[in-house]
């Protein structure tokens, strides 16, 4: 999320109804310091507990508090998974509000804003448990994307020994990317950041400043848009965000530099833009984004989609973001410096809007409880 201080050709817009009607002045964020200590894990009801017949798999849960800079969020039935970016631990969150430590993940290697970041668990037929965890990291020779058997249930689930399904991936103290997820046709992607050296983000040759579409087990899928080449779009600078419509179309929240920070529809096979432009540029070489904000109100992170609508988890901003399907030029604030910073959003497997808020990570002073995984009571 680090911004440098070199400024980019951009084009001048009208931001349309619910974005920033003026902008802010914005210096840029200073790599991220070490996180400050934080209490073990402590629970607070937000809702009614599960019936005492066991818990149910659609029932209401409990938010958990006393998080140390959570990441990412991923589910097992009504278990939640949760990585902790500078411990690297990968913690379960069951439906009661209790925590506990599954492992820490080994050689993870926290410095600025790499660490253990975004997790997945593989695609499963209703009913049945996923196969695999999958889990974005950063280690002594780069960013990887490794993949661990998961066993047991939930309340006590665990993870096998890991396999490497990519190595190597440029990493920094800013700008990661981090996020993975599974596509609609079964595809796992990742995004990567462009590592704090912009110039790749436009080489073909370098997985920097992309994002990335892989085959479960690493391989690169025969219908890529480059032909051998995991690459599935290309000049982003710091994307950490994707999710699909129920139409099958994808999007993605991106961090600008000084100016703009972006909401995208991705295609295969397009480049958008960075560094040659940020924002909306009119440049009929790049696609432009469909929303953009202003830094200080937004610094989007993670995103999903539900009941037609774009939910986006904002750091800077402190709030979440509202984008209707239908009309993509229109937006809505949530939460305004409630909870302060937000890393993800995620719908949980009964439909609900859950948040992941980190203040822990030494950005900001953190509140009494944090951080937390909470309702948000946006989604019944």
């Amino acid at each position: 999320m680090n911004r440098s201080p070199r400024s980019r050709s951009t084009a001048s817009v009208a931001l349309t109804a619910g974005a920033l009607a003026a902008l802010l002045g914005f210096t840029g964020c200073a790599a991220e310091p070490p996180s400050k200590p934080t209490a073990s894990p402590t629970t607070a009801p937000t809702a009614d507990p599960p019936a005492e017949e066991g818990p149910e798999p659609l029932g209401p849960r409990q938010s958990t508090t006393g998080l140390a800079a959570p990441w990412s969020i991923a589910y097992v039935e009504n278990s939640a998974l949760v990585s902790e970016r500078d411990s690297g631990k990968l913690l379960e969150l069951t439906a009661d509000g209790a925590s506990r430590e599954i492992t820490t993940i080994s050689d993870v290697v926290h410095g600025g804003e790499g660490g253990l970041l975004g997790i997945a668990v593989s695609p499963a037929a209703e009913g049945t448990q996923p196969e695999y965890l999958y889990a974005y990291s950063t280690s002594g020779t780069g960013n990887r994307v490794q993949r661990f058997p998961l066993t047991g249930e939930p309340g006590a689930l665990a993870i096998g020994e890991p396999t490497a399904i990519l190595e190597g991936l440029p990493s920094a103290t800013s700008h990661n990317g981090g996020r993975i997820a599974f596509g609609p046709d079964g595809m796992l992607y990742v995004t990567v950041g462009d590592a704090s050296q912009p110039w790749l983000s436009q080489d073909l040759d370098s997985l920097a400043g992309k994002i990335l579409r892989l085959t479960p087990d690493g391989g690169v899928p025969d219908d890529n848009p480059f032909d051998g080449s995991p690459v599935f779009t290309y000049g982003h600078r710091n994307p950490q965000g994707i999710a699909w419509a129920p139409d099958g179309k994808m999007y993605s929240s991106e961090f600008g530099q000084d100016t703009w920070d972006e909401l995208n529809v991705i295609t295969a096979g397009s480049n958008y833009g960075w560094p040659e432009v940020e924002g909306i540029a009119g440049d009929s070489r790049y696609v432009d984004p469909v929303q953009q904000w202003a830094p200080a109100e937004a610094s989007p992170s993670g995103i999903a989609i539900t009941n037609d609508t774009i939910y986006i988890a904002n750091l800077r901003g402190q709030r979440v973001r509202t984008v209707p399907l239908s009309d993509l030029t229109a937006s809505s604030d949530h939460f305004v410096e409630e909870y302060g910073r937000i890393r993800d959003v995620t719908v949980a497997p009964d439909g609900t809007l859950w948040l992941l808020s980190n203040n822990t990570d030494g950005r900001v002073e953190p509140r009494d409880g944090d951080d937390r995984f909470i309702d948000s009571g946006l989604v019944k």
